[in-house]
């Protein structure tokens, strides 16, 4: 297997724009959390911003829906960090996999429709405003992989696309599938990633019919035992990974090396729990030392994140020092569903790269002054799917 470097990295998020701004709010202790504007849902919402820099095209932008902005704009950024933006040659051979889920909806149509359905003949009606309401472009904006025509269409990336839905999960099969055709040879350079926009009313009106949203008050993640859910996050993340002999070739120096990325969906019935999996996956993983840092992807949805904390609570005792560095980065930018996986794996770069972690969003989580050369980033999802990767430093390059 060759070894694979991440080269580059972009990020959109409630704390702002970039890994150096981000980074930044982190270690600060910031978040943005927006408790009024969909009350009573919990949201953590982009900071205002222009979409110029990466898509200048305002006839570009006005097609784009909000989520397809974010991860166009996150993509812009990765490119321009790996240092391929506008190099035809290597956009035209790089392959793109996206995690994505469902585009928006035309919420007056579907709000016309609902209000009708109460008058009259229900099937003529129902009929007629499908036939003359979901026009075609309106059908074309829904398609996840949008995402991926729009990349390609801004920023020249026209190797090979994969897109993936399927929530939490999609985030990690995309990283993984990456990093695997990598590893295989079947690629040199990809870009994977996603976006989410939390300010979506119908996803929080679909997660609130599961019973997963956070509502009325703001608590970190470990913290929402009494009140379960999570809050969801705008974010937009992708990577550049890139085979170690071809990132030397053209004299890039690696931000981390990515690697391993497992994943399992377990049944999470009595005896096949969250913890269960995470067990059997971390054994997976080659070459852990006694002190990784962790910075998990739980959500604060009942009972996936008690029981990840439960196993990070056992992992811990056996560790030296029997107190494992976690981050539950869900408290500071909000849970991003699709692209949380990436964004994680981007943190985790970034905290090998400085040598350290961010401080803790939890009094549950300890303080940790120890140097990271290793980190594992989780991703249990809220319903189904767990996975992790493991992230490190790279001594040479």
């Amino acid at each position: 297997m060759r070894e694979t470097w991440i080269t580059g990295i972009g990020m959109l998020s409630c704390l702002g724009e970039g890994p150096q701004v981000n980074w930044e709010a982190l270690t600060a202790g910031k978040s943005h959390v927006d408790a009024e504007g969909l009350a009573p849902y919990i949201v953590h919402p982009l900071q205002p911003m222009s979409f110029d820099a990466q898509i200048p095209k305002k006839g570009d932008q006005r097609q784009m829906e909000a989520w397809q902005r974010i991860g166009t704009y996150a993509a812009g950024l990765a490119l321009d960090s790996a240092g391929v933006k506008g190099n035809t040659e290597i956009l035209r051979r790089m392959d793109m996999i996206c995690a994505a889920g469902g585009g928006e909806r035309d919420l007056a149509v579907d709000g016309a429709i609902l209000s009708g359905l109460h008058s009259g003949e229900r099937d003529r009606f129902l009929n007629e405003r499908l036939m003359g309401d979901l026009r075609p472009t309106l059908f074309l904006a829904q398609l996840s992989n949008l995402l991926a025509g729009n990349i390609s269409i801004v920023h020249g990336v026209t190797g090979s696309s994969r897109t993936f839905m399927g929530e939490e999960a999609a985030g990690v099969d995309a990283v993984r599938i990456a990093l695997a055709r990598i590893g295989a040879g079947q690629s040199d350079i990809g870009l994977v990633g996603g976006a989410q926009n939390a300010e979506r009313k119908e996803m929080l009106m679909l997660y609130e019919f599961g019973g997963y949203t956070l509502k009325n008050e703001f608590r970190p993640v470990w913290d929402r035992g009494a009140q379960p859910g999570f809050a969801l996050g705008s974010m937009g993340a992708f990577l550049v990974l890139e085979a170690a002999e071809h990132a030397r070739s053209r004299g890039v120096r690696p931000l981390a090396r990515l690697t391993t990325v497992v994943s399992a969906r377990s049944s999470r019935a009595p005896g096949d729990d969250v913890a269960v999996s995470l067990q059997r996956l971390w054994h997976k993983l080659p070459a852990v030392g006694p002190d990784p840092a962790v910075i998990s992807g739980a959500s604060g949805a009942a009972p996936a994140t008690a029981e990840e904390r439960r196993f990070l609570d056992e992992l811990g005792s056996q560790t030296n020092g029997g107190n494992l560095a976690v981050r539950a980065t869900g408290t500071r930018l909000g849970h991003g569903v699709e692209p949380h996986f990436a964004m994680n794996i981007a943190l985790a770069a970034l905290a090998v790269q400085h040598k350290t972690l961010f401080p803790p969003g939890d009094p549950s989580e300890p303080v940790s002054d120890r140097p990271v050369t290793q980190a594992v980033v989780t991703a249990v999802g809220h319903w189904r799917g767990e996975g992790l990767a493991l992230v490190e430093a790279v001594t040479e390059a």
